[in-house]
């Protein structure tokens, strides 16, 4: 058979044929998953560079595999792209620093270095001076012992006339403590002599009062003899040592020219200070705690009222109670009757006045 001349379309549809092959496994492919088609076109990038460089083909269909190989070739050149900035910034830089002006570093002046000072070479001595020297320098220890020993002699003299005057001192007090010793003594012996067990004495702040016994007793290890007071109408007992009974102001009872003066007393004027009352109850107070009948007896005299005078306040009327309770037993005791009897003797002589 004669062979028929191929012409150019015969030879386009040859072609044709032996490209749908191809394409039919390029369908096959395309139904593979995603992922796998990313996968092979990343590792494939080297052979999509080569296939652009060779000559252009006929136009392929357009399938998934190729766009995804288009795109894949075209990252790296991106890359490329990102990797050059840094290149332009470098060359920036330089030519920023050849257009600066170069600043010269100053160099740091050296100090000149200080001249060694010499040290003054010392004279020898001669035999002579080192003798001199040695004997000022004996002469001013010997100097320093001296000195010392004269200081410390004056130090053992202090000592010893301090011993003295502090031993000296010493007797000083053990004599004042006889002596004391001695005259508390002979106070206790005159107070024995003068208050005897049943009397009646006199206690300043307290009023008239019994001693019903005298006994010994040891106080801080030191013996002592004690009057014991009762006083029957407080429901009172006291102790007093009878070396001391004199310095409290214990006392016997007045005797019959006090009394007499006492009751003399109350007849006159009362003497009435223009004071602020708080004042003259402090001295009120002060008189009846003293002891002293006539001092007492002045403090009835001053506080009594009359039935023409105005009465008295509270508190005037409880020191005026005070006083002439503390009268009226002295002269009870004195006289040797009731108490009773002894307040309505003070009334009268008080009314008769203010008659």
């Amino acid at each position: 058979m004669a062979t028929k001349k191929k012409t150019p379309k015969t030879k386009a549809k040859a072609k044709t044929a032996a490209k749908k092959p191809a394409a039919k496994k390029t369908a096959a492919k395309a139904k593979t998953p995603k992922k796998a088609v990313a996968k092979k076109a990343t590792a494939k990038k080297a052979p999509a560079k080569k296939a652009t460089a060779k000559k252009p083909a006929a136009k392929k269909p357009v399938t998934k595999k190729s766009v995804t190989k288009k795109s894949a070739a075209k990252k790296p050149l991106a890359k490329k792209a990102a990797a050059k900035k840094p290149v332009a910034k470098k060359a920036q830089i330089k030519k920023a620093a050849k257009k600066a002006p170069v600043v010269k570093k100053a160099t740091a002046k050296k100090a000149p270095a200080k001249a060694a000072t010499k040290k003054p070479v010392a004279p020898k001595l001669t035999a002579q001076q080192k003798a001199a020297i040695a004997a000022k320098e004996k002469a001013a220890k010997v100097a320093a012992k001296k000195a010392a020993q004269e200081k410390a002699a004056e130090k053992k003299a202090a000592e010893k006339l301090e011993a003295q005057r502090k031993a000296e001192e010493r007797k000083a007090e053990e004599k004042r403590i006889a002596q004391e010793k001695a005259e508390a003594k002979a106070r206790s012996a005159s107070a024995k002599t003068e208050f005897k067990r049943k009397d009646f004495v006199v206690y300043p702040a307290h009023g008239v009062g019994q001693i019903t016994d005298i006994e010994e007793r040891e106080v801080a290890g030191i013996k002592l003899e004690l009057f014991v007071i009762t006083f029957a109408k407080d429901k009172m007992t006291l102790r007093v040592p009878t070396a001391k009974a004199r310095a409290v102001g214990m006392r016997k009872l007045a005797g019959p020219d006090i009394i007499q003066n006492a009751l003399k007393t109350l007849k006159g004027r009362a003497r009435i200070k223009r004071t602020m009352w708080s004042r003259r109850a402090q001295e009120y107070e002060a008189k009846i705690n003293s002891g002293d009948l006539i001092s007492i007896a002045e403090v009835v005299r001053d506080l009594h009222r009359g039935d023409g005078q105005p009465e008295q306040s509270y508190s005037e009327r409880q020191l005026y109670e005070a006083a002439i309770d503390r009268m009226a037993r002295e002269v009870a005791a004195a006289e040797r009757i009731d108490e009773d009897a002894a307040i309505l003797r003070l009334e009268s002589v008080l009314h008769k006045d203010a008659a």
